[in-house]
Parts: structure tokens; sequence; C-alpha cells
């Protein structure tokens, strides 16, 4: 799962925001299909690219921050994404990247009421696009750490996927997907966002017991689901590959 120097040609760009939200399964399947990557990570002081042009797939990380935070990195990974667009160069967005995809083709995001944290059921939609995507499981259980989400789609965009408090829990957009759930989840991505969770989570635990699950419980849906979970990664990783240039 090691990215390529970028002295050497990569198919793929994978930006990343923060230190503790890395590319985990997604790096973990680039390098089973022996696909060449490029990392770049804001928090490490790598500048992200100045352009896309001659990637075949761009991936957008999660992360902490707020897609409305007005941090350079961020609003050059908008600005990546639309160059992305304009070349037809598929985006693969995970939580923050899915955000920043909504924001930078024109949508919006916001807080929701309440936060979303664990494994939990999301609903897909009852269309060809969310099953191509997404599989057939009406009913996955994936994996979530959020409170903000794209309230407001880009023009032409389709949810393919929602949640009881997260009404857009995937969306397509040409041949874009950006999720707000975390398929690129490991075990050992959890452990670490367990051990520093941030000073809300307790409480968001006891306010929202319905969403927010604690980490016994987070640790039992780790061993039940996570099979699962990176079959369903596995199926949009190739969906997302099948729309590369050749």
């Amino acid at each position: 799962m090691t990215p390529t120097d970028f002295s050497t040609p990569a198919d793929v760009l994978v930006l990343q925001h923060l230190f503790e939200d890395g590319p985990g399964h997604l790096g973990e399947w680039l390098g089973a299909q022996g696909i060449a990557w490029h990392l770049r990570c804001a928090e490490a002081g790598e500048a992200y690219p100045a352009s896309v042009r001659g990637y075949r797939g761009v991936a957008v990380l999660g992360g902490a921050w707020s897609a409305n935070d007005e941090r350079p990195s961020l609003r050059q990974a908008e600005a990546l994404i639309r160059e992305a667009d304009a070349l037809g160069i598929p985006v693969l967005g995970h939580c923050l990247g899915g955000q920043l995809i909504a924001r930078a083709l024109g949508g919006r995001v916001a807080r929701l009421p309440q936060p979303e944290i664990g494994w939990l059921t999301i609903r897909l939609a009852d269309s060809a696009t969310a099953r191509a995507w997404l599989g057939d499981d009406p009913d996955p259980v994936v994996y979530q750490w959020h409170q903000d989400s794209f309230v407001q789609l880009p023009a032409g965009a389709e949810v393919l996927a929602s949640s009881p408090a997260c009404a857009h829990q995937a969306f397509a957009l040409r041949q874009h997907l950006a999720m707000q759930f975390h398929i690129e989840i490991t075990p050992d991505k959890i452990t670490d966002w367990l051990e520093q969770p941030g000073d809300a989570y307790a409480v968001q635990v006891l306010l929202h017991r319905d969403s927010v699950q604690d980490p016994a419980a987070q640790r039992a849906g780790t061993a039940r689901h996570l099979d699962a979970s990176q079959a369903l990664a596995a199926h949009i990783y190739r969906r997302w590959r099948e729309r590369w240039a050749v």
C-alpha cells in the first residue's frame, strides 16, 4: 500500500488532509491491484499538485476539518476536483472528500442536527445507478464518523443512499462518486480514532444513542461488519476504476 514517489508517473492521485485519516483500505486495494498512486498530505506540509492532468483517477480522503473551513488546501482540493470534472477524470470522495466534491461542483455542506459515529445501516435508493455504484444489498452497514454533510447537491446529482440522520449518504454526478461514510475504514483507523475521539464524543454517545456508538459497540461492529465493508469497498473501487480513461 506504499504510494509511488512523485518522480515516477502514477494513475491515481490521493489527497489526504490530516495524519489521522489516511488511505486505509483504499491504499491496500490500490496495492493489491498493482496500481501506481501518488499521495499528498496537507497536514504534513505537502502542497497539493497544481493540476490533475495526467492522472486517470482522483481520490479525496476524510478528516475532522469542516469542508467550509477557510483552509488553502481545501480550496485547492476543490479546484482540482473542478479540473478533474472538466477533464473527465473520476473523483471518489470519502466523507470530507465527498463534501468537497459537493462544494466544488455547486452543492452546499452544513452541520446536521446529530452526528453519526460507528457501524450504521444506510438505505440504498431504488435505482440502477445506486445498484451499479453500491451493490445489490439495499441496507448495507457502513462505518461513519461525521456531523457535517452535503445538504444541497450539485445540479444533476443523483442521491444513491440515505439514513435516518443523514438524507444524503452518497451521490453520483457524471463520473464521480461522493460518499459520506468511510468505505476505506480499517481496524487500525478505528483504534486510532477511538484513542483520541475528540472532546465532544463522550457527550455525543449520551445524547444520540440512535446514531453514535460507544467504543464497545464499535469494536463489536468491526468484528461483525468489516468483511462486508471491504467487499463493498472493492465493488465501489472497481466501479470507479471502470470510469478511468483508457
